[in-house]
């Protein structure tokens, strides 16, 4: 699949950003003089993977230039990529889906319907994008002002980073928000051009001093389920246990289903 400029920019700037965090320690190169930047030099990750410097530096400069499964695979061992940032490097080289035109995620009512069956549990439905698609009255009052706008949709990473009460109800919100903007990412890197994406990116580097300090950092992660403190009215700070159900038919539409720990002790 051809790369279009923009992905080739996000790739080499990926890869730069993953070069720049590996020390010449970490894989066995001893220290040569003194180092402008931290991390590994362009000569020594190109010896490591076994390819060209020149080759590599104009990859890393966002050139026009193919890539194949067996480069791929030899930068990600050298960089010690983990699964996710592997699929993220390969789908950034070409193996994404081609842009898209902004159309409303499909939802059947059936599957509408499924957070409000759920309640009191708070649930939601949100789009690869994390468009809030449907929601019950407890995930409305679990995090509050998360409401549509009249040119767009509710959106939980929206919420997170430009809402002030967010900040209150996660209880950790800085770990939190730097997961859920890595999880953007790697949504992203499967959907280059798609304006979905690209709008809400621009926005959150507007508006978000957290965003245009982290998204340069290029962390990348999977949709996930787990635990989070969250501050819930009248009733303090909760342990609440969280689970992600990927829908058959829209896999990257996600049911997310909270349930208060308590409810579930001896």
């Amino acid at each position: 699949m051809q790369t279009q400029p923009n992905q080739r920019h996000e790739l080499g700037a990926f890869l730069r950003s993953r070069r720049e965090r590996i020390t010449p320690d970490q894989v066995g190169l001893p220290r040569t003089g003194r180092r402008r930047t931290p991390g590994l030099r362009r000569e020594e990750l190109a010896l490591l993977a076994g390819i060209s410097v020149t080759w590599y530096t104009y990859l890393e400069q966002g050139r026009d230039i193919r890539t194949s499964d067996q480069v791929l695979n030899a930068l990600a061992s050298a960089l010690q990529l983990d699964r996710y940032e592997r699929g993220h490097l390969f789908q950034l080289a070409g193996h994404a889906a081609a842009a898209e035109t902004e159309e409303p995620e499909p939802l059947a009512a059936e599957v509408a319907a499924v957070p409000l069956l759920l309640q009191p549990h708070p649930a939601y439905i949100i789009g690869g994008n994390y468009d809030v698609l449907s929601y019950n009255r407890a995930a409305d009052e679990l995090f509050p002002h998360l409401t549509a706008a009249a040119d767009r949709p509710a959106n939980i990473v929206r919420w997170v980073f430009l809402e002030p009460a967010a900040r209150d109800v996660l209880v950790d919100w800085e770990p939190e928000a730097r997961g859920l903007l890595a999880r953007l990412r790697t949504l992203a890197g499967r959907h280059p051009g798609d304006p979905r994406y690209t709008r809400l990116i621009d926005e959150l580097n507007t508006d978000s001093p957290e965003v245009r300090a982290w998204w340069p950092q290029y962390d990348v992660q999977a949709r996930h389920g787990g635990r989070k403190r969250l501050r819930r009215p009248g009733h303090g700070v909760i342990d609440f246990a969280y689970t992600a159900f990927h829908l058959a038919e829209h896999p990257e539409q996600t049911l997310v289903i909270y349930s208060d720990s308590r409810d579930s002790a001896d």
